[in-house]
């Protein structure tokens, strides 16, 4: 980078704070939430959202649970207008919503902004003119003292409108480009017009301090707004507010330290859908708060719901790593990852955990609609022996043995490796029955029948095997121990050669249907171990049936 000489620091830091928001580590309240999605989200789109489009948007958010809607800037245009009169015309406002509408402190746009209004019950109506050292020397080219009178004026004239049309609505100012403008400034502008409208604890007044274009790191923002908060007018009876913008990428850290340093409100977007950058992103506010204990006030339980209406509507897309709604935030591929995620689960379940540390995993994402079996343990050819086995088992009921999981795993890793692509659970599962389930080739299991021969006084049970092996048809007979003793002593009779034979066993599910699953390992001369599974209606089936794929699936490989 050759010009970083052309650039300076455009912030201004106020007189020196007493920073008591550093010496706060969370954020213990939700504060009121303000979505600008249909006025500063929707002005940023390329193609902005159609009537029904913004009307099916505007249901969205009141069912998320916002309050307070601003709905756009009526005045802009005939579309702005439109719909904030099928809003009001369609009975579509709910009466705990208030809606809120934009307008520059100018008298033609102030009033028509009134004339939109008609019929609604509760609205905020939004004043503001720009303050910042930029705007006022080179798009004004007012002093400080006409900037303040533009602010005072635009005022004065809500409360006479307002009086003239016997509504009682209440009023927010914003300094626009706050974070540009001299501290002691946007202090002594914002108070002028408090001194207008003069604030009681019935009708509290909004101050805005909007981040709108973000000039410095978040510690800046936070003393400013404290310095803010230390010496506003009426205190008690002012709401004060933070609109951030996302030019640094610093939007949620700006919001989250505005609040600690004594803001009470935030006006954001869904997934920070706005100018330039963006604004700041309201669910992930609202979702890291929830994750530190704090109720938010908001309901994003059915967060692929609200993707995909707001992709629709939008036309953006929320992007896969973006915080708490995309499709990947929670997905682990990494062995080491999955592997402390399923261990995490079985400590949840082992120790009925009343809070949730799940290593990897922040939240639980089933609170945002998510499931583990999709959308946590994710099968590629980085995966581990602990995300497949949790898998297979969550999803399908088996418990794989700590051993065979490393067997199946490399067995799926490679497939994906292969393929060059991420497997779905059917997948995983398609491939671990077909080359660990039942496998019955090349020495194909035809019948058996057990006996007990009495005469013979070291071993009791014997076993009539009969396979097919190389396309002939043969029948053995030998002793055991037991049933599946008798049947691995007919294959070695058979010159079929292994040892050392573990035996696991469980049913697939609960109640009168359910299956016998069987997991058996073997040892081969050459030292390897081959693993296989049966899947029957009897216990004494499902064993034989997984001796059988040990064993074709080591001597499948010689073949």
């Amino acid at each position: 980078m050759k010009n970083s000489s052309k650039y300076t620091r455009q912030y201004y830091l106020p007189p020196k704070t007493a920073m008591k928001w550093a010496e706060k580590d969370y954020i213990d309240k939700a504060p009121i939430w303000c979505s600008v999605d249909l006025r500063d989200g929707n002005q940023s789109l390329i193609t902005p959202m159609s009537l029904e489009e913004k009307l099916s948007f505007f249901k969205l958010l009141v069912e998320v649970g916002f309050k307070e809607i601003e709905v756009g800037f009526p005045a802009a245009s005939d579309t702005e207008y439109n719909f904030l009169r099928t809003l009001v015309e369609q009975d579509l406002i709910p009466d705990d919503v208030t809606i809120q509408v934009l307008t520059q402190a100018r008298e033609h746009i102030i009033k028509k902004t009134f004339e939109a209004l008609k019929g609604v019950k509760n609205a905020i109506v939004h004043l503001y003119n720009s303050t910042s050292v930029a705007q006022r020397e080179q798009v004004f080219r007012k002093s400080k003292e006409e900037i303040i009178q533009i602010a005072v004026d635009g005022a004065k004239l809500f409360d006479d409108i307002a009086r003239e049309m016997g509504v009682d609505y209440r009023y927010e100012y914003s300094p626009e480009s706050f974070t540009g403008t001299e501290p002691e400034f946007a202090l002594e502008i914002c108070n002028a017009v408090l001194d207008v409208w003069k604030p009681t604890p019935e009708k509290k007044v909004i101050i805005n301090l909007p981040v709108t274009v973000e000039l410095s790191m978040p510690h800046v923002y936070a003393n400013q707004i404290e310095y803010m908060c230390d010496n506003l007018k009426y205190r008690e009876n002012v709401v004060v507010s933070l609109h951030p913008h996302n030019d640094r990428g610093c939007a949620v850290a700006d919001t989250e330290f505005g609040l600690l340093a004594g803001a009470d409100r935030v006006e954001g977007t869904l997934f920070g859908n706005g100018e330039r950058t963006g604004n700041v992103d309201i669910i992930t506010v609202a979702m890291n708060m929830y994750s530190q204990g704090v109720e938010p006030g908001l309901d994003f339980t059915n967060m692929p719901m609200i993707v995909d209406l707001y992709e629709k509507v939008t036309e953006m897309q929320v992007n896969m790593r973006s915080p708490y709604s995309g499709k990947l935030v929670f997905a682990a591929f990494s062995g080491s990852h999955q592997d402390a995620i399923a261990k995490g689960m079985k400590w949840r379940e082992e120790k009925q955990c009343e809070h949730w540390t799940v290593p990897y995993l922040p939240i639980d994402p089933q609170d945002v609609g998510r499931e583990y079996e999709t959308d946590v343990i994710r099968i590629n050819s980085q995966s581990g022996k602990g995300g497949i086995g949790y898998l297979v088992e969550t999803r399908y009921g088996y418990k794989i043995p700590k051993k065979m999981s490393e067997d199946v795993s490399y067995t799926i890793k490679g497939i994906s490796d292969k393929l060059h692509k991420e497997l779905t659970a059917e997948e995983v599962y398609e491939n671990f029955m077909k080359l660990y389930v039942n496998v019955n080739a090349p020495i194909e299991k035809i019948d058996y029948h057990f006996t007990r021969d009495p005469d013979i006084k070291v071993t009791d049970i014997r076993v009539s095997l009969s396979i097919r092996r190389n396309g002939e048809e043969k029948e053995i007979i030998a002793y055991g121990n037991g049933r599946l003793d008798a049947v691995a002593n007919a294959l070695r009779a058979d010159g079929i050669q292994f040892d050392h034979l573990t035996y696991e066993e469980h049913a697939l599910d609960q109640g009168s249907h359910s299956q016998a699953v069987s997991y058996v390992s073997i040892k081969l001369p050459d030292g390897s171990t081959s693993w296989g599974t049966g899947l029957e209606d009897d216990i004494i089936a499902s064993s034989i049936s997984a001796l059988f794929s040990a064993v074709n699936r080591a001597y499948s490989k010689k073949m």
